[in-house]
């Protein structure tokens, strides 16, 4: 499957790749398997989306930084291995929501990168394993904070 031409089908724009503001990587490759740091949601023009799901957000504006966190992934992934089209499959997504002590539709908000991905991966190889987190706080205030793990072809 070509993905990388899927991908720009959609016609859907990616930011710039993230770069570490820490001490680590943005993706490590290790045999058939890499993984991906926490990511944000990085606008386009490099804006991070911020709020707190519950107070200074609603559940569909956390979706949609979801899928934004989506976008950053694709973005690392391609600057990183070239092309999606390296992607075999998503083998796990873990997503952490900041929201209000008494939400509970975590899922729904991480589904925003889950459908993106599915979009372009397709169901058999775009849907993983995963995990949706509620958390006090993340960094910059972000709604959502991402870790992915993928398997690539090998070459």
């Amino acid at each position: 499957m070509d993905y990388q031409s899927k991908f720009e089908s959609l016609n859907l724009l990616l930011p710039p790749a993230p770069e570490p503001k820490g001490v680590y990587v943005p993706l490590l490759k290790d045999g058939h398997l890499v993984y991906l740091s926490g990511h944000l949601p990085v606008n386009s023009d490099g804006t991070l989306i911020r709020g707190k799901i519950g107070k200074d957000l609603d559940m569909e504006a956390g979706k949609i930084a979801a899928q934004q966190v989506g976008l950053n992934i694709l973005s690392t992934l391609i600057s990183n291995l070239g092309s999606l089209n390296r992607i075999k499959r998503v083998v796990k997504i873990f997503g952490m929501v900041n929201a209000i002590a008494d939400f509970e539709k975590q899922p729904y908000v991480i589904n925003g990168c889950s459908e993106l991905l599915v979009e372009i991966f397709g169901r058999e190889n775009g849907i993983g394993v995963r995990s949706a987190l509620g958390v006090g706080s993340l960094p910059e205030n972000v709604p959502v904070e991402i870790e992915a793990i993928f398997e690539i072809v090998q070459y």
